[in-house]
């Protein structure tokens, strides 16, 4: 990847364009993220950065984390995660990657991990249809057939049934980034992405370009 930096959701909010269109837009608090270990192809087998985001208090880091950020020189973060940079070579351990990477007009693919939903019936989880709510259908909301008799006899692999919905890895892709401010550390994306507010979240170059 060419760009990538962490982010933070702080909700969804509407500006109005240059033509005067209003657009509904997620602000994001992108950075800024130090980083705190550069790995290499000798070293690793593959070069990457392994950055930081989000304040912590120091009491709340176990000791691999607090030796990995007194090794280089930092102070402790909420969050370390790697990123592939095609330039990592340009960064040094220090270096701050801030929402300046990426400018109005881009177009970036955004992962993060979708709301939970907790148990849900087939109706919520897989938009089914319900049967007859008239008095003496005895059926309403239930799964209904299974499968399809003696043969094969089973229940098939990905029948869908209730279950635990939500709570996934989810990557929105093609999304327009509308403003970026470094000061105030925030990316406006056009549209709505994953997770609630406060959610963690990997901003990255799209792949459909």
């Amino acid at each position: 990847m060419k760009k990538a930096i962490i982010a933070k959701k702080l909700g969804m909010t509407q500006i109005f364009g240059e033509n005067g269109e209003l657009i509904p837009v997620t602000v994001l608090e992108a950075g800024p993220c130090t980083v705190i270990q550069k790995k290499s192809v000798e070293n690793d087998g593959y070069k990457a950065l392994c950055v930081s985001f989000g304040a912590i208090r120091p009491k709340k880091v176990n000791k691999p984390f607090k030796g990995q950020f007194e090794k280089a020189g930092l102070a402790p973060a909420r969050y370390v995660r790697e990123l592939k940079l095609d330039d990592c070579d340009s960064y040094n351990v220090g270096g701050i990657i801030k929402a300046d990477m990426f400018s109005g007009g881009d177009m970036v693919d955004i992962t993060g991990v979708s709301k939970g939903k907790g148990f849900q019936g087939a109706i919520r989880r897989y938009s089914q249809h319900r049967g007859p709510m008239s008095h003496g259908s005895k059926y309403h909301r239930g799964l209904g057939s299974l499968g399809s008799g003696t043969t094969p006899g089973r229940v098939k692999k990905g029948k869908h049934m209730p279950g635990h919905m939500g709570s996934e890895r989810i990557t929105v892709q093609n999304l327009l980034v509308v403003r970026a401010d470094a000061e105030k550390n925030l990316i406006l994306v056009r549209g709505p992405v994953p997770g609630a507010n406060g959610a963690l979240l990997m901003i990255k170059d799209t792949v459909k370009n």
